[in-house]
C-alpha cells in the first residue's frame, strides 16, 4: 500500500506519450501507433536515452493537441521494446509497462512532450484474507478463461506463476470488458486487496452476463417460428443453389412465367406452361430432362400469340408497291387489290389461299414479298422443295431426341407476329415417303375452316393460323395433289413476252446490275438494240433469270474495259458491242429454214420452263411394220404417237397412202433432244402430220407450228399453256400457228404484243391440219389400183411411185 507521506518520493523528468483510448497497466506488453510530431520527438528522445517513457491516457480521445487538464494524473512508466517505422511518418511501438507514475508537471509546448513524474512503487501487505482472495481470484480466472476459450500459455502463467496480488490484478484487468474510465479507476487504485476485489467482482459479473446471454439466446431460438425457419432454410437453399450454379434457374423460371403472362397465349397453353414450370422446379437444372422441358417452354412462350402488325388497306398504296416491284402480272395484281378492297368492307383479311403457278424466273417468290410489303405485313419464306417427312410440317413429338416444332411454327416464331405473309415455296416439289406425306399434313394448314385450331405435334396445343396470309408457288400444277388444289385459288403466271422482258430489263435488271458492278450512267449506255440482242440471241426462257445473268456479264465486261482503257465517252452497248462481249450466239433469231422437208414438223410444247418449239421427225425404212419411238418420251406422249399411227393407218387411203405400206415398212418417230424428258398429249396432231408427210413424201411447211391432242376419229382436242406456246413460236419467228378450235376463246387472255405478227389458225379436225400444213393436199388412193398394177407390172406403186422407188428415196428423206 502506498503512503506518500511515510516514504521519500522519487520524482523523475521523462518523455511522455499521451494516448487515446488506451490505458496501460504495469506488467502489460502492448503495441500501439503514434503519429503526432511531439509524440514522435518524445519517442526519439527516449530511444536516445534509457528507452524509458511515461504513458498516460487522454480523457477525450478526440482532442488532437491536449492540454494538461486533458490528461489523467495516473499513468504507467515503462520501456520501449521495439519500434517499426511505417509510411507517412507513423511509428508502431511495442511498449512494456513497469510501474505506476503520477503526473506532477507536463511540458506540452516544447518540440517533444515531457512530464515530471512521481514514481509509485508497489506496496504489498500480505494478510490471510488477501492470500485467500488471491487463490480465489486465480481459480476463478482459470474457469473464466476456459468459458471464454481464451486459454493460452502466457495467460496460464498468470495462474501458475509466482506473482503478487497486485501484479495478478494488473495482469487480469486488460482482459476484462471495461470502459476507459473504469480502467483508469483501477489504475489509480493503489490498494492491492481492493484492486483484486474489484477484479474478482468484475469477473463474476462478466460470467453472469455470459450466462444471461446464453439463456436469452436459447429462449429466442426456441421462439423462432415456422416463417423464420423457412426464411433461414430458403437463405441456405439460395446459398446452396448459388454454389451449385442453380441460382439462375429461379430467375429463368420467373422470366418464363412473366413472358407467358405477357404473351397473350390461350388459357390451355398457359395451363401447359404452368404445369411444365412446376416440373422444371423439381428437376436438377443440369439434367437432360430439364433441358428438354426448358426448350419446350421456351417455344411455347416465344411463339407469337397476340402480337400482330396493322394492315395497310390503302388500295393506291398496294397498287403502287406492286407496280414498283414487278412489271406486268396484271391478273395477280388485280386479285390482290380485290382482296384488299374486300377487306376494307369486311374489316379483316381472312381470305382465300393463293397459289401462283408458272415457270421459273417469272417472279412468283418476289411477288409474294411485294404483297407483304403492300400490306405492311411481315414476310416469311418456307421452302418445301424436297420435303418428304410430314414431321417437317407438323413437328416431331417430344419423345424423340432433338425434337422440334414443324416448319410452320418455326416460321411463325421467326415472323414474331401472328398475321404474317407466309410463302410456301415450291409446293409441287414435295415427295411422299415411308415417313409420311407432307402434302397431307398441309391440308389442315391450308384449310381456312380448320387452321384456327392447328395442332403441332411438338407444342401439343392449338395454335391459330387463320390470320396468316398463305401464298404458295409451283411450277407444274399437275404435280400438286388434288386435295391441296381444292383448297387454293390457282393463278397462272405465264412467261414474259419479248416486249415485257425488254421493259423488265430497262426498269429493273439493268439498274440493279449497274449498281452491283459500280457502273454509272456516265460509264455505259444500254441501247435498245443491245437489249433485244441479249433477249433474242443469248436467252431462251420463260422468265428473266438467264437474262439477268447475261446483263451482269455484259456489265462486268464493260467494267473491265473501263478499268483497262479508261475511255472518255460512255461505252454504248449496242448489238455489235453485245456480240463482242458475249461471243457466239447460242440461239438463232429470225432465221427460218426456207426448205420444207418431208417428215419433219414444228410442234409446240409446254414445259415447266415455259413454251418450246419441239421438232418431231418421222422416218420410214424397209421392215415388217414396226413403229419405233425415241427421244425419252413419256407414257402419255407414246400413247399419242400410237393414236396418231392408228388414225393414219385407219384412214390411209383417204390420206393418199396404200395400206400395204404398213406391213412392208418400219416407222421411226424421234423427238430431239434425246436427253430431255418429254411428255403430254398435245403433240398428237403434229405426229399425225409428220407420219402422213413421211408416208406420202409430201414436205411440211417450215413456217408453221402446231399443237393439239388427237382422237382416234381425227378430232383435235383443246390444250393448255396457249400463251406460252404462242410465245415460243414468237421467239422462234414462226409466223403461222395451228391451234385447236376449242382454244379460240383463250386468245382473249393472250396479250396483243404476243398475237401481233402471228397468223393463228384454229381448226377442229386433223384432215384440215394436213391440208393446210403440207405443201399439197394428198390425193386419195385405192388399194385395188395397187393390186391391178402389181398384176400388170409386178411392182408395188404408191402415189405414182413404185415401192422400190419409194425405198430408194428413203435415204434422201432421212438426210433431209
Amino acid at each position: 500500500m502506498y503512503d506518500s507521506d511515510s516514504e521519500e518520493k522519487e520524482i523523475i523528468d521523462i518523455p511522455m506519450l499521451p494516448m487515446r483510448n488506451i490505458v496501460v497497466f504495469p506488467y502489460m506488453t502492448i503495441p500501439f501507433f503514434i503519429g503526432r510530431q511531439q509524440s514522435i520527438e518524445a519517442l526519439e528522445e527516449a530511444l536516445a536515452g534509457d528507452r524509458k517513457i511515461f504513458v498516460v491516457c487522454q480523457k477525450d480521445p478526440h482532442v488532437e493537441i491536449p492540454a494538461e487538464d486533458d490528461l489523467y494524473e495516473m499513468g504507467t512508466i515503462g520501456n520501449i521494446l521495439q519500434i517499426m517505422r511505417l509510411p507517412k511518418g507513423t511509428i508502431k511501438v511495442l511498449f512494456e509497462g513497469k510501474e505506476r507514475g503520477k503526473r506532477l508537471k507536463v511540458d506540452l509546448d516544447s518540440s517533444s512532450y515531457h512530464a515530471q513524474v512521481e514514481v509509485i512503487p508497489p506496496v504489498e501487505d500480505y494478510d490471510p484474507e488477501l492470500i485467500a482472495l488471491t487463490k480465489t481470484v486465480k481459480a476463478e480466472f482459470k474457469a473464466f478463461l476456459k468459458k471464454l476459450n481464451r486459454s493460452t500459455d502466457s495467460l496460464d502463467k498468470i495462474v501458475s506463476g509466482d506473482y503478487s496480488p497486485g501484479e495478478i490484478a494488473d495482469m487480469i484487468i486488460p482482459l476484462l470488458t471495461l470502459d476507459i474510465e473504469k480502467q483508469q479507476e483501477l489504475l489509480t487504485t493503489m490498494d492491492s486487496k481492493l484492486r483484486l476485489e474489484k477484479v474478482y467482482s468484475r469477473m463474476l459479473e462478466e460470467e453472469e452476463h455470459k450466462k444471461i446471454e446464453q439463456r436469452l439466446k436459447e429462449r429466442v431460438q426456441g421462439q423462432i417460428g415456422k416463417t423464420q425457419k423457412e426464411y433461414y432454410l430458403n437463405e441456405q437453399m439460395k446459398a446452396i443453389q448459388k454454389e451449385l450454379g442453380t441460382d439462375d434457374l429461379k430467375e429463368e423460371i420467373d422470366d418464363f412465367e412473366q413472358t407467358a403472362k405477357d404473351s397473350g397465349m390461350t388459357d390451355a397453353a398457359f395451363e401447359v406452361v404452368q404445369k411444365e414450370l412446376k416440373k422444371l422446379k423439381m428437376m436438377p437444372p443440369t439434367s437432360s430432362e430439364a433441358n428438354i422441358v426448358r426448350n419446350y417452354i421456351d417455344w411455347l412462350v416465344q411463339v407469337p400469340w397476340k402480337s400482330k402488325t396493322k394492315d395497310n388497306l390503302n388500295l393506291d398504296h398496294a397498287q403502287d408497291v406492286l407496280d414498283a416491284d414487278h412489271y406486268g402480272l396484271e391478273k395477280v395484281k388485280e386479285r390482290i387489290v380485290e382482296y384488299i378492297a374486300v377487306a376494307n368492307l369486311v374489316g379483316n383479311l381472312r381470305g382465300p389461299i393463293i397459289c401462283l403457278v408458272g415457270p421459273p424466273g417469272v417472279g412468283k417468290s418476289s411477288l409474294a414479298r411485294s404483297i407483304a410489303r403492300s400490306l405492311d405485313r411481315k414476310f416469311v419464306r418456307m421452302s418445301l422443295g424436297g420435303v418428304r417427312d410430314e414431321a417437317e410440317i407438323r413437328g416431331h413429338r417430344r419423345t424423340y431426341i432433338g425434337a422440334l416444332p414443324g416448319k410452320i411454327i418455326q416460321s411463325m416464331k421467326k415472323a414474331k407476329t401472328d398475321n404474317p405473309v407466309l410463302l410456301l415455296d415450291e409446293i409441287d416439289k414435295m415427295a411422299q415417303s415411308h415417313m409420311g406425306d407432307p402434302a397431307s399434313a398441309l391440308l389442315e394448314v391450308l384449310d381456312p375452316e380448320q387452321n384456327d385450331t392447328f395442332m403441332d405435334h411438338y407444342l401439343e396445343v392449338e395454335y391459330d393460323l387463320s390470320k396468316v396470309m398463305f401464298i404458295c408457288t409451283a411450277n407444274i400444277k399437275q404435280d400438286i395433289p388434288l386435295p391441296l388444289i381444292d383448297r387454293m385459288e390457282i393463278i397462272n403466271l405465264s412467261g414474259y413476252s419479248e416486249f415485257e422482258k425488254e421493259k423488265i430489263a430497262e426498269k429493273y435488271l439493268i439498274p440493279k446490275q449497274m449498281e452491283e458492278n459500280g457502273l454509272k450512267e456516265e460509264h455505259v449506255e444500254f441501247d435498245r438494240e443491245g437489249i433485244l440482242e441479249i433477249i433474242r440471241s443469248y436467252t431462251r426462257e420463260a422468265g428473266v433469270r438467264t437474262l439477268e445473268r447475261t446483263v451482269a456479264k455484259v456489265c462486268r465486261k464493260a467494267v473491265t474495259a473501263i478499268v483497262k482503257d479508261k475511255p472518255e465517252d460512255p461505252i454504248k452497248l449496242d448489238s455489235e458491242k453485245v456480240v463482242e462481249y458475249l461471243g457466239v450466239k447460242p440461239y438463232k433469231y429470225g432465221e427460218v429454214d426456207s426448205v420444207n422437208e418431208v417428215g419433219i414438223v414444228n410442234g409446240l410444247a409446254w414445259t415447266s420452263f415455259g413454251g418450246e418449239v419441239l421438232t418431231i421427225e418421222v422416218n420410214t425404212m424397209k421392215g415388217s411394220g414396226k413403229i419405233l419411238l425415241t427421244g425419252k418420251l413419256g407414257e402419255v406422249m407414246k400413247e399419242s404417237a400410237q393414236a396418231a399411227h392408228s388414225f393414219v393407218r385407219s384412214n390411209a387411203n383417204d390420206l393418199g397412202i396404200y395400206s400395204k405400206v404398213f406391213s412392208d415398212l418400219d416407222i421411226h418417230v424421234h423427238v430431239p433432244e434425246g436427253a430431255t424428258p418429254k411428255d403430254g398429249p398435245s403433240a398428237g396432231v403434229a405426229m399425225t402430220a409428220a407420219l402422213v408427210s413421211a408416208l406420202t413424201g409430201i414436205p411440211i411447211r417450215k413456217d408453221t407450228a402446231l399443237t393439239g391432242e388427237i382422237t382416234l376419229r381425227g378430232k383435235i382436242l383443246p390444250i393448255g399453256g396457249l400463251k406460252e406456246k404462242m410465245l415460243a413460236a414468237k421467239r422462234a419467228v414462226i409466223p403461222k400457228i395451228i391451234i385447236p378450235e376449242d382454244n379460240e376463246k383463250d386468245l382473249a387472255d393472250v396479250p396483243d404484243e404476243i398475237k401481233s405478227g402471228l397468223e393463228v389458225h384454229h381448226l377442229k379436225y386433223v384432215r384440215e391440219v394436213i391440208d393446210l400444213l403440207l405443201e399439197r393436199k394428198p390425193q386419195p388412193v385405192d388399194d385395188k389400183d395397187l393390186e391391178s398394177e402389181l398384176d400388170d407390172q409386178g411392182k408395188n406403186v404408191i402415189q405414182g411411185n413404185t415401192v422400190g422407188d419409194f425405198v430408194q428415196n428413203e435415204s434422201t428423206i432421212s438426210h433431209n
